[in-house]
């Protein structure tokens, strides 16, 4: 197998920048640019012991795809040959690894023997003088049985040694500023508070790794270091990756990357191989136990446990910590894909079967989606539901979890916000609603099991509300094929559901129609329909449909969603969903057939802009309201020419953004007079667009000044 090619050095203004490729919620696929290469996360970083390499670092480069390893430089500081050499050396060298090397203080040895015999700028300069592309300031690690005192030195000791750490490591050595404070959530907000705030005279801190938590991973104390991830992230910028210092069992990543972590390092991989364990995605298993392998791989791959008991020791414990890191690259790469296919939740909600400390972890994190706490946790948590994509293609499996699913979360907040019922009826009239009708036992599509029993019903009764009872309680009919209401996947059966009245009351409640009368009915299809009504009822169908995706997904008003759509007509395919959507014959919007989102032309990008002429910008305040129209990203006056011919809008080219942009969504990208520029989905958030400088902010589908000289 040919060795990857030697990592290629980033650009000089590019060195530290991290930039998000994919998002799903918290959880991201980004780059970190170094000097030696980028790092991609979601990843880890296998720790490397200088003395004991059980696994060479350049086999790691050349054949597990290992792109940065993390060594303790304060084993190096301290070995008086070993200090030598890799100072005459370099770092890279003496562990032959071209690509990005981290290194430790000495913290956690401090954690293990009770103090290390090292300065504060010196640490940090010998890291600098070997060449370490990223280093560890000597924090005070904060153990989770220190007194609340204890605690809030190491805090506060951690932050005063900041300034000193980032002058010294200088303008080309990255520096990680961990992140302190044991059990309690307020002392991990203020020192993510702290950390991240300090400013450098050179840069600042690159990464903030999530320290002290080794103690509770070795007692299986999951909720608990969970809840110190999001109390630590409600303080830390988006710019930055996170790193889970200590943390590198596969079993805990698919739930730390839906949180948010980046990073990991552990020894992991060759510990539990010294005491004849295999990692498996689902929890750690002892050779001593097994007959045949639950797990393969490449290393184990023409063995038998029988075989490899029989081995001499040191072959045995290569061979595993072979397997163990095959194990940990494997369930990090299906973790990625989870995020590209918008699954990593689902990847986590099933990795939580596999252990009881996990599970309960699980549910507490269920729980705070359900009723999040005041306080950073709580802050993280609706953070992490309003910035999810609430619309994705794909089925959404069926599960005892499923309703508190971040996106699916989101998605009903949406609608209970942002639905409203229709202020007039197919045929004219424009009172309340008198009536409402639910449409229950019957699958999706919708427009095909139900639209006869609905059409009837409003022949009888115009003034009516055509619902539908999913497993995920009733939604309107509009959105009939908006996913994931339509694509769930599970077993017949749960298409069957029929709520009690109490449950029907509950949800009309949310919707705003309690007061309402209502009739379910099981649909049946009849060719006995009045004609030229039915083509009126459709067409009121269809055009409430549109209303209600735009308020929904782009939070335009429903009465400037029937101003947009005024005279609206549509063409369809062969299975009856609208395929384009005119207004006064100019093309405005096309309905993604995949998801059932909305896909903007530029025509209707234009109209929409003159109806909602705001400027955004980072530092205003505005007034919240359920409708704030559709979002906007102002952009410096030198990308216009470049954004306007329907180039990607780059992070750090951006002024301004109205914060309820939600990633995945139609936006509006406009100059500094507000002038349409081009239109697009966004792939962060707004205050990720404030903090991020490098990266693609919107993927725009048009410019508009294509056609312009």
């Amino acid at each position: 197998m040919p060795s990857p090619p030697k990592p290629q050095p980033c650009q000089d203004h590019d060195l530290g920048k991290f930039e998000i490729l994919i998002r799903d919620g918290a959880s991201r696929i980004g780059r970190l640019h170094t000097k030696h290469g980028p790092l991609n996360t979601p990843m880890i970083l296998p720790v490397i012991n200088p003395n004991i390499r059980t696994i060479e670092p350049r086999e790691m480069w050349d054949e597990f795809g290992i792109q940065g390893i993390i060594t303790n430089s304060y084993i190096m500081w301290k070995h008086d040959k070993l200090k030598q050499s890799v100072l005459s050396k370099g770092v890279h060298e003496i562990l032959d690894f071209p690509g990005v090397i981290v290194t430790d203080s000495g913290t956690f040895q401090s954690y293990i023997y009770g103090d290390v015999e090292v300065g504060v700028s010196e640490i940090v300069k010998f890291q600098k003088d070997i060449g370490v592309d990223v280093g560890t300031m000597l924090d005070i690690f904060g153990r989770p049985d220190m007194s609340r005192k204890q605690l809030e030195y190491a805090v506060e000791e951690t932050a005063n040694r900041a300034i000193e750490s980032l002058d010294v490591a200088g303008n080309n050595m990255l520096l990680n500023g961990p992140i302190q404070g044991g059990l309690h959530e307020d002392l991990r907000a203020l020192s993510g508070s702290l950390m991240s705030s300090i400013e450098g005279e050179h840069r600042n801190f690159t990464i903030h790794p999530i320290g002290g938590i080794v103690p509770l991973m070795e007692n299986q104390r999951y909720k608990e270091l969970f809840q110190i991830l999001l109390a630590s992230k409600s303080e830390l910028p988006h710019n930055r990756p996170i790193h889970f210092f200590g943390c590198g069992h596969p079993l805990l990543f698919p739930l730390s990357i839906a949180l948010g972590v980046d990073i990991f390092d552990s020894a992991a991989y060759v510990l539990f191989a010294r005491d004849d364990r295999l990692m498996t995605p689902n929890g750690t298993v002892k050779l001593k136990d097994i007959f045949e392998w639950p797990i393969t791989s490449r290393a184990l791959f023409g063995t038998s446990p029988e075989q490899v008991r029989n081995m001499d020791k040191n072959d045995r414990t290569i061979l595993l910590s072979r397997h163990n890191l095959e194990i940990t690259q494997s369930e990090l790469s299906r973790c990625r894909e989870a995020i590209r296919d918008g699954k990593i939740w689902q990847l986590a909600e099933q990795r939580s079967h596999s252990s009881p400390q996990l599970r309960t972890a699980f549910l507490w994190v269920l729980d705070q989606l359900a009723d999040p706490d005041e306080g950073p946790v709580g802050e993280s948590i609706l953070d992490m539901i309003s910035s999810t994509n609430p619309v994705r293609k794909g089925g959404e499996s069926i599960s005892h979890d499923l309703e508190l699913r971040p996106h699916i979360l989101h998605l009903q907040a949406l609608l209970a916000t942002r639905w409203k019922a229709p202020g007039s009826w197919w045929d004219g009239s424009t009172s309340d609603p008198k009536r409402l009708l639910i449409i229950k036992k019957t699958a999706p599509p919708w427009r095909i099991t139900s639209l006869d029993s609905i059409i009837n019903s409003l022949i009888e009764l115009p003034n009516t509300i055509p619902l539908i009872m999913t497993p995920l309680g009733i939604i309107p009919f509009s959105f009939e094929d908006l996913s994931p209401w339509c694509h769930l996947d599970g077993s017949n059966e749960m298409w069957n559901i029929d709520y009690d009245d109490d449950e029907i009351i509950e949800f009309l409640l949310d919707l705003g129609l309690k007061d309402i009368p209502y009739i379910t009915i099981s649909p049946e299809s009849t060719s006995e329909l009045n004609l030229p009504k039915n083509q009126e009822i459709r067409n009121w169908l269809d055009r409430c449909a549109v209303v209600d995706k735009l308020a929904l997904l782009c939070s335009i008003n429903p009465n400037d969603g029937c101003k947009f759509t005024n005279h609206m007509s549509s063409r369809k395919s062969t299975t009856d969903r609208m395929v384009n959507v005119y207004s006064d014959g100019i093309h405005i919007l096309s309905p993604r057939l995949s998801d059932g989102g909305i896909s903007l032309t530029i025509e209707g990008a234009k109209i929409l802009s003159s109806m909602y002429p705001q400027i955004p910008t980072f530092d205003s305040e505005v007034e919240y309201s359920d409708f704030q129209g559709i979002p906007k990203i102002c952009i410096i006056d030198d990308a216009v020419p470049f954004v306007g011919i329907g180039r990607n809008v780059m992070q750090g080219y951006i002024t301004g953004a109205d914060d309820h942009i939600i990633p995945g969504m139609p936006c509006l990208v406009v100059n500094s007079k507000g002038d349409l520029i081009a239109h697009g989905l966004a792939v962060t958030t707004a205050s990720e667009m404030q903090y991020l400088k490098k990266g693609v902010a919107v993927k725009v589908r048009d410019g508009a000044l294509k056609n312009k000289e």
